[in-house]
Order: structure tokens, then sequence, then C-alpha cells
């Protein structure tokens, strides 16, 4: 049976092949060898049929097929690169067209508008990340050892993992660029470690070149560091690519302003060589009882209520529910009321000039009604497994 890495790296090899006579015009070249590599995806996909990385050979031989066509039907398409310039011209704009096409579109660098007073509660969390990445960039003086460079949020979904990497990246002036994880992984087959690399070398330009700090947020970093029973293809050249980097940030000199926030909601999968690289980890966990509190009192701020709804209620009746479940409750009652507005014989639809109708106000049978009908998105058992993580791992 052919081994599944040769496979793969068959297929990788045929789509650069079929991209570089793509760039030059060479259609039927083009043509042939993304058939090549579609061929060498089918084959795995028949011999594998169970991998977890079927549905990335499907998404590549969909992409594949639709170049195919495109080049086939579209006689005014032009070619990356005009073919008659000279070779190194050629190449250099093959390149570039590779590095937009694996590279861009996977990073957003953006200066989120996210302040600490929106996250919630957190506190631990919070001044876990104000003391590794705020003190420092504001005082590197203070910190003769250095300082964390990589850090894990990690814990159930929907408890603010993201939010809580966005308003530290806010706090600070420099650079917040997000990654996810799962599409650095599936972008071009073959090609997740050299993504790793580009990412980690765009990352590093910011923060040697204009000294600002930089906050690399890499989302779902289980899909890229997780462990496996059997690693095929490229994925142990990626993980070992990742560890590479990640040692040059943490061993680089103290005044490189460059961090690495990884997010996960599946901490336990993660291979110990990666675990001792972030090394703050820090357990995201659900809300207080406080801080649902707050979080009752912010999603229901705009709408309308009447004296039976009253924050702490509702905290202490949804314990268990995540900061996102609460909000998803607080639209769910509202929602009812609206849908009760839109079918009263009642309702008109709105005239100009006329007072737009209003929805009744919510009471505290609306969002137990709610509770009745939507459970919270963790378990006990998940929550237990965080628990037990969280006392062999944790490290703030």
């Amino acid at each position: 049976m052919i081994a599944p890495q040769e496979l793969e790296n068959n297929a990788s090899k045929y789509a650069s092949e079929a991209i570089r006579f793509d760039s030059q015009g060479a259609r039927g070249m083009a043509i042939a060898h993304y058939q090549k590599a579609i061929d060498s995806l089918a084959k795995l996909l028949e011999l594998y049929p169970h991998s977890k990385l079927n549905p990335i050979y499907r998404d590549r031989c969909q992409s594949y097929h639709n170049r195919i066509e495109l080049l086939r039907n579209d006689k005014k398409l032009e070619p990356a690169v005009d073919p008659g310039a000279s070779k190194d011209v050629q190449q250099q704009s093959i390149q570039r067209q590779e590095d937009e096409n694996d590279f861009e579109d996977l990073v957003m660098r953006e200066k989120p508008d996210i302040s600490w007073s929106e996250v919630i509660g957190l506190e631990d969390a919070k001044s876990a990340l104000r003391e590794s990445i705020i003190y420092p960039t504001k005082r590197p003086d203070l910190f003769p050892l250095g300082w964390p460079k990589g850090m894990l949020l990690y814990g159930p979904p929907g408890t603010g993992k993201t939010m809580l990497a966005a308003a530290t990246a806010s706090e600070m002036d420099g650079y917040f660029i997000n990654v996810d994880a799962s599409s650095l992984m599936s972008k071009w087959l073959g090609e997740a470690e050299k993504n790793v690399s580009k990412v980690f070398k765009i990352a590093r330009k910011y923060a040697e070149r204009e000294g600002k700090s930089v906050i690399l947020f890499v989302d779902e970093v289980d899909s890229l560091l997780g462990a496996r029973n059997s690693e095929v293809g490229g994925e142990v050249r990626t993980k070992n690519q990742f560890l590479t980097e990640m040692d040059g940030v943490n061993s680089k000199g103290k005044n490189l302003m460059l961090y690495v926030i990884g997010a996960t909601n599946k901490p336990w999968t993660l291979d110990w060589p990666f675990l001792r690289r972030f090394q703050k980890r820090i357990y995201v966990a659900l809300p207080t009882l406080d801080a649902r509190e707050l979080l009752f009192q912010q999603y229901t701020r705009d709408l309308h209520t009447d004296t039976s709804v009253r924050a702490r209620e509702l905290a202490r009746i949804f314990d268990g529910y995540s900061a996102s479940d609460i909000r998803d409750v607080c639209q769910g009652a509202h929602l009812k009321t609206v849908h009760e507005l839109f079918e009263s014989p009642d309702y008109k639809d709105p005239v100009e000039g006329e007072d737009l109708q209003k929805p009744r106000s919510l009471t505290l049978d609306d969002f137990q009604q709610i509770m009745s009908r939507r459970k919270p998105s963790v378990s006990q058992e998940m929550i237990m497994a965080y628990h037990r993580w969280t006392e062999e791992f944790r490290a703030l």
C-alpha cells in the first residue's frame, strides 16, 4: 500500500508545478498538473477513507477542479506574469502570487476596539496578561530577567478567550495578528509548515522594524499542535516548525515585544513539548455568579424589561451558562416577544408618520421558558475535565 505521506507529497508537488505553469500562462501544462494533484488526492481518499485530513483533501480537489474549469472556459483569463519576461521576473512574480494565495487571507492585522471593561469577570486571566504583556510594554526596564512571551488561554467555548487577547492588544500601541490555526493547516496541501514560518516572519518584521508590540493570536491552536495517534503528511514538519519558531521567540533578545497567545477548548490534546513553550497557561473559566449578573445587566440594558426581571436572580437561575450562552438567552427571550408582536392580530406594518408598535416588556417567565428549551453548551463532565487538567498544568 502506498504511504499516505508519499501521496500527499506528490499532490503538493503537482499542485506547485500547476501554479508555476498557471502563472506563466501555460494553460495546458497547468491543467495537466492540477489533474495529477487531484488524482493523488483521490487515491488518498480511496485508500484512507477514515483519515481526519479527508475534508482538507476534498476541499483541495474542489479548488483544483474549479481552477481547471476556469482555465478551460475563460479565454480572457490573464496569466499571472508575462511569459516573455525574464526568468527572474517570472520567478519573483510566481513567488509573490504563491505568498499572497497561501498567506495574506489567513492573517488579519487590526487594532481591536475592545476595552478591559468589556471583558466581564476573568480577573485572574486579566491579571496574568497585564503582568506578562502590558507592564513589560510600558516599562521593560523593570524586567531584567525578561518576561513570558508564550501564553495559552484554555477553557470551555464561549468564555471570552478571543476577547481577552483582543482587549490586551487594544491596551498597547502595536499590532494584533489573528490567525485561525485550522485554516493555516488546510490552506494549501503540504504548505502548512511554510505558512507557519511566514506568519512568524511577518510578526518579527513588525516587532523588529518598528519597535512596536505584536500579539500573534493563534485560535484553535490544538488543530495545529494537537497530539495524534498516527500523523501523516506534513503534520510532523508543521509541528517542528512551530517549535522552532516558538524557541526563537522565547530566546530572542529581551526587548523584542513579540508575544504568542494560543487559544484552545481542548488543552489535553496538546503535546507536552508545546505546553513548555507556553510559560503562562491560563484557565478561562465559566463566569461566576457576580460575572453572570454583570453579563445580564449588559445584555438587557437595551431591552424593555418589567420589574420581575432582576439581573441577580437571572444570574442565579442560569448557573453553568457561558458568556456566549447568556447573550443567546437574552437574544432568545427578546425574539420571543418580537415573534408575538408580528403574530398579533392587531399588528400593522409601519406607516410613515405613525408611531412604531413595540414588543411587550420581557418578564422573568420569558427567561425561564428559554431556559427550558436552551441548555448550557458546557456539560459538567467537560468542567471536571478542565479542572483535572488545570490542577496538573495550570501556570499563572
